[in-house]
C-alpha cells in the first residue's frame, strides 16, 4: 500500500482481483490537497474496495495547467494523497493522459469530479466495455486548486505603488 510504481501495482491489482474486490480508479493532478479532493476521493472509495489515485507528473501539470504549476512536485503531491486513509495506492503517471494505466489496471470503477462529463472522462469506454462504470462525484462549490492559487498568489501581491 501507499506510493507504487505501475509495475508494483500491477502485482498488488492482481492480488486484489484475486480476492474478488472491487478496484476503483481515479487520476488528476492534485496539486494543493484541499477539501473538495478528500471529498472526491472518499466518495470514489466508497465504490469500492480499493481505491488507485493515478497522479500527474510534473510535466503533465504545466501541460494541463500553464508554466506556473505545479505549486507542489509530483513527490509531495503523492505523499499527501498517501497519507489519507481512504487511498490504497498512489501511482504516478508521465503520459499526456492515464489510458494506458487504465488499460493496464482494468478498474472495475473509474471516477472523476463533478467538472467532468461522462463522455469526456480519459478510459471511460474502456472501462464501460469491460463491463465496469463511470462515476462523476459531485464537486465542493468554491474548492479548485486553480482558485485557492489564485487567491494566494493575489493576496502576496503587494499594491501598485502611485
Amino acid at each position: 500500500m501507499g506510493i507504487v510504481s505501475a509495475a508494483q501495482l500491477l502485482a498488488e491489482v492482481d492480488r486484489a482481483r484475486a480476492r474478488g474486490q472491487t478496484l476503483v480508479l481515479t487520476n488528476g493532478c492534485f496539486d494543493r490537497l484541499h477539501a473538495g479532493h478528500r471529498h472526491c476521493l472518499q466518495a470514489a472509495r466508497r465504490e469500492g474496495d480499493r481505491l488507485i489515485v493515478a497522479v500527474n507528473g510534473d510535466a503533465g501539470v504545466r501541460r494541463l495547467k500553464g508554466a506556473d504549476r505545479p505549486d507542489q512536485p509530483l513527490a509531495e503531491r503523492m505523499a499527501a494523497l498517501a497519507g489519507l486513509e481512504c487511498v490504497d495506492w498512489v501511482v504516478p503517471f508521465d503520459e499526456p493522459t492515464p489510458l494506458r494505466l487504465i488499460g493496464a489496471l482494468r478498474p472495475n470503477v473509474l471516477v472523476k469530479g463533478g467538472d467532468y462529463r461522462a463522455d469526456a472522462i480519459v478510459g471511460a469506454a474502456l472501462v464501460t466495455a469491460r463491463g465496469g462504470r463511470v462515476v462523476i462525484v459531485d464537486t465542493l462549490p468554491g474548492w479548485s486548486t486553480t482558485a485557492l492559487l489564485r487567491a494566494r498568489r493575489a493576496a502576496e501581491t503587494p499594491p501598485c505603488s502611485r
